[in-house]
């Protein structure tokens, strides 16, 4: 593997193109100080402009997640991703370590700690799929900060013992409750309905599942890490590569993914972005359906379509219901009580109420930090220091190398895979025949084997005829 002697080369030209970039090698312990070779062990990465527009984001939200590197790599790719201002990914940092394991995550959450400039008592809310020894290195480097665990990944360990869309349907009431009343509630009528389950899932805190008991920290009251599962889709093709190949796969797609969210942020109007204004006119649909009740001051009690009533305090910019709380986007109780204060010659700007994450200003300022390219090979400059470095070695398996992940229960019963409709539960129909139980490819001579043994199981004594019976009767094979 030659390109991990060129691996330092490569972290000095990083770190000119993108100033302000971290890049961290980590070899693994020599017993021979004297040898001039060192073996790879990790590498983080977390570049400059990465870095700044995170901290214009102002939402303190990154999703964790591991991925196993393909041949000839070898390894694991750590990721933490964020949410921008229009609820796409933003990914800050990555890694390529030997293992998944609880040292390496305190590694790279150490190095995260530092560039992010959080300390141990910093409030930040993590997201992930509970990997091994994430839960311990999380707790040791952020002890008060919110984990949250991706509700999928709750349902299919459930899914192992409680299968069913009745208990899917339960956990995510559970977990969509935005207040505990609510949440205590619908625990209630899932333990009824299965006090096994419900004891499994009480296992779990519900700070780290249910929105009832978030807190509004990150402005989002996403359940699931999906924002890490679409980088890790997208980065699929870079982990069968070697190494510097991988790495400037990463860096090369970053780069293009800001410069086409430039074009975009540069084709739209203000003043939130997009899929905050798209959100933001759902609510105010649904706040025209809103009952409203002034009481001379600043609150307001708001009757909802479905029979929910709830307090709205315009001072404090809050909802009984905890969704303007939750997301920093005013719900619909509130955006009611908005409209209301203009029936009272109260100028009110809707838009004005979201939270600062959602405007187009705070895209454009993130996305204004740009990835600059690297030069070619040929024009790095030489890293001083005097050992070579080597690829890690491979403890050899079993049989094949294995190029796709374990998937999941719930991907394996997807009805939908790869765009393709799922034929699992369906009858298999011959197209010669039109005879159930099997396809063309695996049909018995000719089908008349089949044929005759269903019209015999039927009570039915005529005799068969067309092309097969013909054949059978000219080699003397087919009897009256």
């Amino acid at each position: 593997m030659d390109q991990y002697g060129e691996l330092r080369d490569y972290i000095l030209e990083l770190r000119r193109s993108n100033p302000g970039s971290t890049v961290k090698l980590e070899v693994e312990d020599c017993d021979t100080p004297s040898s001039m070779t060192r073996v790879f062990k990790r590498i983080y990465i977390c570049l400059g402009p990465l870095k700044r527009g995170f901290n214009a984001i102002g939402r303190d939200l990154l999703g964790l997640d591991g991925a196993f590197m393909k041949e000839p790599a070898s390894g694991f790719m750590l990721t933490a991703v964020g949410l921008d201002s229009n609820n796409g990914i933003y990914p800050l940092a990555y890694a390529i370590v030997e293992s998944e394991c609880y040292s390496s995550w305190l590694w790279f959450l150490e190095l995260l700690a530092r560039d992010l400039d959080l300390t141990e008592m910093s409030n930040f809310t993590f997201i992930s799929d509970r990997q091994k020894g994430l839960i311990a290195a999380v707790g040791k480097v952020f002890p008060v900060a919110e984990h949250r665990f991706c509700l999928r990944h709750i349902q299919q360990n459930m899914k192992k013992y409680w299968s069913g869309v009745a208990y899917k349907n339960h956990l995510w009431a559970c977990a969509s409750a935005t207040t505990v009343p609510q949440f205590e509630r619908r625990m209630a009528e899932f333990k009824d309905f299965s006090e096994p389950a419900h004891l499994y899932l009480s296992k779990i805190q519900p700070a780290q599942w249910a929105r009832s008991h978030f807190t509004g920290r990150a402005h989002s009251d996403i359940l699931l890490n999906n924002h890490c599962e679409v980088l890790n889709r997208w980065l699929c093709e870079a982990r069968d590569k070697p190494i510097i190949t991988a790495l400037e796969y990463i860096r090369t797609y970053l780069m293009k993914r800001i410069a086409n969210v430039r074009t975009t942020i540069s084709k739209s109007k203000g003043p939130l972005t997009p899929a905050a204004t798209k959100m933001f006119n759902n609510i105010k649909k649904e706040a025209m359906k809103c009952d409203v009740i002034w009481n001379g001051d600043d609150k307001y009690q708001v009757n909802g379509h479905h029979h929910d009533q709830c307090v709205v305090d315009m001072t404090l910019r809050t909802c009984s219901c905890r969704k303007w709380e939750l997301t920093g986007m005013p719900c619909k109780h509130a955006v009611a009580a908005m409209l209301n204060m203009s029936v009272y010659s109260q100028d009110v700007v809707l838009e004005s109420n979201v939270h600062p994450v959602y405007w187009l200003s705070t895209w454009e300022q993130t996305y204004s930090h740009t990835i600059n390219p690297v030069k070619g090979k040929s024009e790095w400059v030489k890293s001083p220091v005097p050992t070579t470095l080597v690829c890690p070695k491979k403890i050899p398996t079993a049989g094949r190398p294995k190029k796709n992940r374990r998937k999941s229960l719930e991907e394996k019963d997807d009805m939908v895979n790869k765009g393709k409709l799922s034929k699992k539960g369906t009858s298999i129909k011959c197209s010669r025949f039109g005879i159930y139980g099997h396809n063309v490819r695996g049909c018995p001579t000719g089908g008349e084997g089949l044929k005759r043994k269903q019209a015999s199981g039927k009570g039915a004594n005529k005799q068969s005829s067309g092309k097969g019976s013909k054949k059978k009767e000219k080699t003397g094979n087919g009897g009256p």
